[in-house]
Order: C-alpha cells, then sequence, then structure tokens
C-alpha cells in the first residue's frame, strides 16, 4: 500500500478531509430573505420622500384666486382680517367641547406639553353662517388647560388664538391636515346637514367657489377661505389676511 494512501486512511479515520464543507441548504432562502427586507425599506424610504415633497407642492402652490371669471357678478370687497379680533357672536364657550382631543392624540395629531420645532406653519379662515347671521368660530380650540397648573397643558398642531376665524397649523412635520381634524379636535359635528350642532341646509364655499365634496376633506392649505352656510345662504364673504400670516 502507498504511503500516500496510508495517509489518506488515516485521514479519514480521524475524521479529517480536505474536500470542501457543506453547502447549507437554507444559504439561499436567508439571502432571498436579506434581499427583500431591503427592498422593502428602500421602498418605504423612496415613497415617503415622494409623499412629503408631494404634500410640500401642495403646501407651495398659491390658493386659488377668488377672482370672478368674465361676466361672473362682482365679488364684494374682502374683509381685512385683524389678529385678536372676533367675527360673529359669541354663542360657543372658548376652547374645546367634552367630545373633543382633551389631550388625547387625535387623528395622529398631538397635543404637545412642550414647545416643538414648527417645521409648517400655514393659516386659514373659517367663517360659519346660520341663516344668514355670522356665528364665531370660539377662540383657543386646541388647548388643553392644565387645572392644577394655569401656565402648563397643552396645544394641538391645529388650533385658533381668537375668535376670528383664523385656524392655525403649526405642525413638527410635513403633511396634509384637513377641516375634519380640527372639528374633531374642537369636538363639533361636521356632517351634511349638521354642523356644530346647527342642523339644516348646509352650503359650503372654498375660496369664492361652491364646494360639494365631503367637507371633513377640506385640505387646511395656505389661506384657504373655507365659508359654511347652514340654512339661508350669506353672501359668500371674502376676507384678507393680516399682513405677515
Amino acid at each position: 500500500m502507498s504511503q500516500s494512501s496510508r495517509a489518506q486512511r488515516r485521514r479519514d479515520e480521524r475524521g479529517v478531509s480536505h474536500g470542501p464543507p457543506p453547502r447549507d441548504p437554507m444559504r439561499a432562502v436567508y439571502l432571498g430573505f436579506a434581499v427583500v427586507v431591503v427592498l422593502v425599506f428602500l421602498g418605504f424610504g423612496i415613497f415617503r420622500w415622494r409623499e412629503t415633497q408631494r404634500i410640500a407642492a401642495i403646501y407651495a402652490t398659491p390658493t386659488p384666486s377668488a377672482s370672478p371669471a368674465p361676466g361672473a357678478k362682482p365679488q364684494p370687497k374682502a374683509l381685512q382680517l385683524v389678529d385678536g379680533g372676533t367675527l360673529g357672536e359669541r354663542l360657543f364657550p372658548n376652547g374645546d367641547t367634552t367630545l373633543g382631543g382633551n389631550g388625547s392624540a387625535v387623528n395622529g395629531i398631538k397635543c404637545a406639553s412642550a414647545p416643538e420645532p414648527v417645521v409648517l406653519h400655514v393659516h386659514q379662515h373659517l367663517a360659519l353662517f346660520v341663516n344668514g347671521k355670522q356665528i364665531a368660530i370660539p377662540q383657543y380650540v386646541g388647548f388643553v388647560p392644565n387645572p392644577n397648573n394655569p401656565q402648563a397643558g397643552c396645544l394641538y398642531w391645529i388650533h385658533t388664538h381668537d375668535a376670528e376665524g383664523i385656524i392655525h397649523v403649526e405642525s413638527p412635520h410635513v403633511r396634509l391636515f384637513h377641516l375634519g381634524d380640527f372639528f374633531a379636535i374642537w369636538g363639533q359635528p361636521l356632517r351634511a346637514n349638521d354642523v356644530a350642532g346647527f342642523k339644516g341646509r348646509v352650503t359650503i364655499w372654498l375660496n369664492g367657489s361652491r364646494f360639494t365634496g365631503n367637507p371633513k376633506r377640506i385640505p387646511l392649505v395656505a389661506h384657504q377661505q373655507i365659508v359654511i352656510d347652514i340654512g339661508t345662504p350669506a353672501k359668500d364673504p371674502l376676507y384678507a389676511f393680516p399682513p405677515g400670516d
């Protein structure tokens, strides 16, 4: 017997082999799973980036003009809004109702107890009329006080400062907010025949044009003008925002 054969036999007895190690049959499965995970995260990242760009483009687009079309009836002169003012009769108490957010998140909108970095800050105006009579949107909607500490509490990203109807959107995230979010935080209904407890025929004007869609889906973009009539329609007034708003 040759010397090489004896050496090979000794290696076999000791269980030593210089051949290639056996391949793990699950290796391809693991590799495929890793590729799928990477693709999912990549796709999600691209989707989030495109969605952020889309929303940013919506906010960057100027609000459609309420100027009358050729041959249309002349529009009323815009009423100048003044920060800290009141428009309409005060029928609602300040702040939210018991059905509002009361500090809990509403549609993913938080009530922040400490200042947050604001990356989206836009204003809209909401006017409410009942049989031609304007009703004031209450101030401090979206403010939740702390009964144990008047200086504390929390503030929703959507809120009002006064009773003039100006809605403030001050969010640490770029996303699209809607009128339904504001009413949910306020704790008032927004339905086809019931707005803030006033029932009857509802007519909505958006930037001077009739709106016939779902009012909860009206976007709260910069200088959006929303007029809601319950009962006898009003004259669809226009408003001029305070300088710098």
